[in-house]
C-alpha cells in the first residue's frame, strides 16, 4: 500500500476529509521524513516541529474541514515572515532576526487551514536563480546531489520533489517559481500580477514578485493557489486582488477537468538575445518538442513566433534588479562583510542609482510590458523551454565576480523574467527527463488573468505524459501505511 507522502496533495486532502488519516498522523509523518532525508539535501533552514505538531492539533480540533489546506502540511519560504520563527533570508547579515509579526501570505495559509512545518532554504534576500548561500549548505537538486536545484525557492522545490512536503510556496521576481520546478521537475505557476492578495506584486518594485506554488501535479499546484487567493473562501477582500470578470470558480476545477482546445505559439527568443549569447541546448529543445507534438497529438493549435528585438528591456531590468538590493540593511561596513560577493556587487550598484536612473528603468519595463502582451495576444498562451540548460552543476556561478555571474544566470534561464515585467501568468511542466536522469521542462505563457487555461493545459498534458509517477533517487526514505 502506498504510504501517504506517495499520494499527490489532492489525494492527501481526500483521506484528511474521509479521516482516513489526521492533520496530527500527516504532520508526524513528515516530520518524519524531514528528519531522515534532509541532512544532506538543504530543504530546510529550520523545523519547527513542536509548533507544527500544536498547530494540527489546533487545525484538527478547531478548524472545519472545509478550509482549502485543512491538515495539510507545508513550509514557509525563508523571505517570508512568521511571527517567533527566524527569518534568515538566506543571509548571514539576518541571522539573529525573529519577526514579531508574520506576513500577509503566511496569515493566508494559516488561515485556509494549513500546518507550516518550517522554513525552506533560499539564497541571500532571494536575489540570485540559484541557491547556493555562504549562510547554510546548498539545496541540492534530489534527481542528483552534484546538481543545484535552481532558486530562489530552491529549498521548496527540493521538499517536494523529495517527498519531504505534499506542495510549498514560493515566490517569483524573475522566475523563482519556475525555475527550481523546472530544474527539479516539478510544476511551478507564477500567477498574473494582483491575483494573490497576500502577495500580488502590484505594491512591489517594477510589479515583479509574485507568490505562487510549487507542487508534482497541476491538480495540486490549483488547489494551493486556491488556498493563496482565498484563504477562507468566497471572493478575497484585499487592495491588491484583481480577478478576471465573472471568474470565481476555483482554479481547481480547471485542473481536474483539463478542458479545452486552444491556439498555442511555440517561442524559442527571449528579451535578452540581442544582449547576451542565448544557447539553447539539445535536452531544452527536446523536452519543446515533447510538449509541441503532445498539444498537436491533442488537436490544439500551434504557431512558431518570436519576440521583435527591442534594446530597452536589458538595461532597464538590470537597474531593477540593482535598485532591489539597494534597500539591504548593511548599512556599517562590518555588516556589509557579511554579505555575499553577489549580494554586495548588486548592492552597491543600486545605491549609486539616482531617481532619474529608476523612472527611466520603470518607464523602459512599462512599455516592454504592452508590447509584450501584444505581441503574444493573438494566442491563447505560448509555449517556451524552461530553462535553457540542463540543471546547473553547484559551484557552477561565478562567486565573485557579479557580471559575470548575471550572465550566466540568463544564459541559464532567458526565458522567466520577461513574464514578471508583463505581470503574466506563467506554468512550467516537468515534461520529460535527460540521458543522465535530469528533469527539463517548458513554461506556458498564458494571457492576463489566464491561470483556468494553462492549468487545463497543464492537466492535459500530464495526463498525456504521466509525470507524477517519476520518482527521483532522494525520494526514499521511511514511510506510514496508506491511509487507513
Amino acid at each position: 500500500m502506498a504510504a501517504p507522502h506517495e499520494l499527490t496533495a489532492l489525494e492527501q486532502w481526500q483521506a484528511l476529509q474521509r479521516g482516513e488519516i489526521s492533520p496530527t498522523e500527516l504532520t508526524e509523518h513528515y516530520l518524519g521524513r524531514i528528519e531522515a532525508q534532509d541532512s544532506g539535501l538543504g530543504a530546510f533552514v529550520s523545523v519547527t516541529a513542536d509548533a507544527a505538531r500544536k498547530r494540527a492539533r489546533f487545525v484538527e480540533q478547531l478548524m472545519p474541514r472545509s478550509m482549502p489546506l485543512w491538515g495539510l502540511p507545508f513550509a514557509d519560504k525563508d523571505l517570508q515572515s512568521r511571527a517567533g520563527v527566524p527569518a534568515r533570508f538566506g543571509s548571514r547579515l539576518m541571522q539573529d532576526y525573529v519577526p514579531a509579526e508574520s506576513d500577509d501570505l503566511v496569515l493566508a495559509l494559516d488561515a485556509a487551514g494549513g500546518v507550516s512545518l518550517g522554513k525552506t532554504s533560499t539564497p541571500e534576500f532571494g536575489l540570485p536563480s540559484y541557491t547556493e548561500t555562504l549562510a547554510g549548505p546548498p539545496a541540492r537538486n534530489p534527481w542528483d546531489r552534484s546538481r543545484g536545484a535552481g532558486g530562489s525557492s530552491g529549498g521548496a522545490a527540493v521538499a517536494v520533489a523529495a517527498r519531504l512536503l505534499p506542495f510549498a510556496p514560493g515566490s517569483d521576481g524573475g522566475g523563482s517559481v519556475r525555475i527550481p520546478a523546472a530544474a527539479c521537475g516539478l510544476v511551478g505557476l507564477k500567477p498574473s500580477r494582483g491575483r494573490v492578495p497576500s502577495s500580488s506584486g502590484i505594491n512591489a518594485l517594477g510589479g515583479l514578485s509574485v507568490a505562487g506554488p510549487l507542487a508534482r501535479t497541476v491538480a495540486d499546484a490549483a488547489l494551493l493557489l486556491d488556498a493563496m487567493i482565498a484563504p477562507r473562501g468566497g471572493h478575497p477582500q484585499h487592495l491588491y486582488s484583481l480577478r478576471p470578470p465573472g471568474d470565481d470558480a476555483p482554479l481547481l476545477a480547471a485542473a481536474v477537468r483539463g478542458e479545452g482546445r486552444f491556439q498555442l505559439g511555440v517561442m524559442t527568443t527571449s528579451a535578452w538575445d540581442d544582449a547576451y549569447p542565448i544557447e539553447i541546448a539539445p535536452e531544452a529543445l527536446a523536452a519543446l518538442m515533447v510538449a509541441v507534438d503532445g498539444f498537436a497529438s491533442m488537436g490544439h493549435g500551434l504557431e512558431e513566433t518570436a519576440l521583435e528585438p527591442d534594446d530597452s528591456y536589458v538595461p532597464a531590468f538590470r537597474t531593477i534588479w540593482q535598485a532591489g538590493a539597494a534597500g539591504i540593511p548593511a548599512d556599517t561596513p562590518e555588516q556589509e562583510k557579511l554579505l555575499e560577493p553577489l549580494t554586495r556587487w548588486l548592492m552597491n550598484r543600486g545605491r549609486e542609482l539616482s531617481a532619474r536612473d529608476l523612472a527611466q528603468a520603470l518607464a523602459a519595463l512599462s512599455a516592454y510590458e504592452r508590447s509584450f502582451i501584444r505581441q503574444l495576444s493573438r494566442f491563447d498562451a505560448v509555449l517556451t523551454p524552461a530553462l535553457a540548460l540542463t540543471p546547473r552543476p553547484l559551484g557552477w556561478y561565478d562567486a565573485v565576480d557579479g557580471e559575470r555571474n548575471f550572465a550566466q544566470q540568463v544564459q541559464y534561464t532567458p526565458f522567466t523574467s520577461m513574464v514578471n515585467v508583463s505581470g503574466l501568468p506563467a506554468i512550467v511542466l516537468p515534461v520529460t527527463e535527460t540521458g543522465a536522469g535530469l528533469p527539463m521542462g517548458v513554461q506556458l505563457i498564458g494571457r492576463p488573468g489566464g491561470e483556468a487555461t494553462l492549468l487545463a493545459l497543464g492537466a492535459q498534458l500530464e495526463r498525456r505524459l504521466q509525470w507524477q509517477h517519476r520518482t527521483p533517487p532522494e525520494a526514499g526514505g521511511p514511510g506510514l501505511p496508506c491511509p487507513r
